[in-house]
């Protein structure tokens, strides 16, 4: 039975708890360190603050923690050792010069695997640490709630190749049957925090039982994501969630809608079915332009409101690219190497896996999400210029959008969006630990802050494409086609792990795969 994902549909809630987790992290520790000191020498720093780039720079590290980041010097003059931390006994030395170092990268919308997908746990973790990323939000506890803690807490122990894990459970997971009254919520909202979680991710419900659980949550200080349904949008959309108390949404369902003047649902067809997912994702992609227009008195007013909230926007444009380019969604050059042959299944046509809708899929409808596209992208960018706060998530694992790297692609469509690079990175690091209420120990390279950090030798903010784990193509002075970049190394809690090597290690979970599939074909006669 498949898992819940943020997706979803609704009535998957009730699958969600019964559905099989996926296979546990080995426990393997792969990394180097953490060292009484470990000094990065020379090194440019994007500290993810909005800062622009500084460097030489000794970034020295002691345990797990960032205790000195130091300037050593100019750019293109020798440096002046007397000028530089001096290295303790027993402490290690790591070249940076050429390198770029930014703080760990924040994946605020992570789903960590799926039995249908067959997507093991080790798989997406090494995808995300081969691709800096050290923090996710977990939105929907989809392999369960226990699961999730757990990895969480391996993570935190740094006994599993992982990144950091914050715990959303959905709404609802575990109670026996739907919660239908304000009294159910609220007591399902305790419990919930009684066991561990860091917040909640909702879909929907009636406007009570929306409102009380908000509420609640919002009053024993946790937090909360929530995709607008359109099964429940017309009576509850974005606005209403964020005056109840909701602190980020994801995706931009419920957003329009709140933006609506001339009518107060969605222009379905009349032979409109939600199940059907051709209908769901077609239909969707006319949403926009049925809203209020940009800079419009509605628009201003419903912006300025989430604003005056300091509500968050998590909107994941990478997950619908391939809505609106098919064939490059499906051609990118990572699919051959590191997508799961269960994964590429799952993507494909299919009118049971979900987000595999395209029975029907064309020009027309490209087209269509095109203009979405650039709707929507007007008012995240604009409310990232008012002051608003716009993350980083990747909903990765559907839609031709595979682990890590879907996550770089948000990065650029960020980019597209209007944002400078730096502006960027701010959304990837330092905005998504504010959105988690971490910022005080991730999110930027500071002075008393844990020591995540991505060491990269390329410059991202002239290619953030130098971030996908197959690089940027270029043609050196040889007529030479070479890659460059590929995140070098992503450090975790002091810990110095090889990401190209972890890739690696991916490219071989991937190959047994497809020779067990091969096998498989082979002994029954195909």
């Amino acid at each position: 039975m498949q898992r819940i994902v943020c997706l979803a549909l609704a009535a998957c809630l009730l699958a969600a708890v019964a559905a099989q987790p996926i296979a546990k992290a080995p426990e393997v520790k792969e990394g180097k360190g953490p060292y009484p000191q470990l000094i990065i020498r020379g090194v440019t720093v994007i500290n993810g603050t909005g800062a622009p780039p500084q460097g030489p720079m000794d970034i020295v590290i002691e345990g797990n923690r960032l205790v000195r980041i130091a300037s050593v010097g100019y750019p293109g003059v020798p440096i002046d050792s007397n000028n530089r931390p001096r290295l303790k006994p027993g402490g290690v030395e790591l070249d940076g010069t050429g390198l770029y170092a930014l703080p760990g990268l924040i994946d605020m919308h992570g789903h960590i695997g799926g039995s249908a997908q067959g997507t093991p746990a080790e798989y997406v973790f090494k995808l995300w640490m081969a691709h800096g990323i050290t923090t996710i939000r977990d939105p929907s506890a989809g392999n369960g709630l226990d699961w999730v803690l757990e990895h969480k807490r391996k993570s935190a122990a740094n006994t599993i190749t992982a990144p950091r894990i914050y715990a959303y459970t959905a709404f609802g997971q575990g109670h026996a049957g739907p919660i239908t009254t304000a009294e159910q919520a609220r007591a399902w909202v305790n419990e919930n925090a009684r066991k561990g979680a860091d917040g909640i991710k909702f879909f929907g419900a009636k406007p009570e039982v929306m409102d009380a659980a908000l509420r609640e949550n919002k009053r024993l200080g946790l937090r909360s994501a929530c995709h607008h349904a359109q099964l429940d949008v017309a009576r509850w959309n974005v606005l209403q969630s964020a005056l109840a108390g909701l602190t980020s949404m994801e995706h931009w369902y419920g957003l329009p809608e709140a933006l609506f003047t001339k009518q107060t649902v969605q222009q379905y067809p009349l032979d409109y079915n939600y199940n059907n997912e051709q209908n769901r994702f077609e239909e969707a992609g006319k949403l926009w332009e049925q809203a209020a227009p940009p800079y419009s008195d509605h628009w201003n007013k419903v912006m300025n409101e989430l604003l005056s909230l300091d509500f968050t926007l998590d909107p994941t444009f990478n997950i619908y690219e391939a809505n609106r380019d098919l064939h490059k969604a499906r051609t990118a050059e990572w699919h051959g190497v590191y997508t799961l042959p269960s994964l590429w299944k799952f993507f494909g046509p299919n009118r049971v896996s979900h987000g595999s809708y395209w029975f029907s899929w064309g020009t027309e409808q490209e087209v269509a999400w095109k203009k979405n596209y650039q709707l929507w992208m007007a008012f995240v960018n604009e409310y990232k210029n008012r002051g608003g706060r716009v993350t980083a998530g990747s909903d990765n694992g559907f839609i031709y959008q595979t682990y890590g790297f879907g996550y770089i692609r948000e990065l650029e469509l960020l980019r597209e969006a209007g944002f400078h690079p730096l502006e960027v990175i701010r959304s990837a690091t330092l905005y998504g630990a504010q959105a988690l209420g971490a910022d005080k120990e991730i999110g930027s390279l500071e002075e008393g802050k844990l020591a995540d950090l991505v060491l990269i030798d390329a410059n991202p903010l002239k290619n953030l494409q130098v971030l996908y784990g197959t690089g940027a193509i270029e043609l050196n002075e040889r007529n030479e086609v070479i890659r460059r970049g590929g995140v070098k190394y992503t450090i975790k809690d002091g810990i110095v792990y090889d990401a190209r090597q972890l890739l690696a290690d991916v490219k071989k979970i991937v190959d047994a795969a497809k020779q067990k599939e091969a096998a498989a074909k082979a002994a029954a006669g195909q």
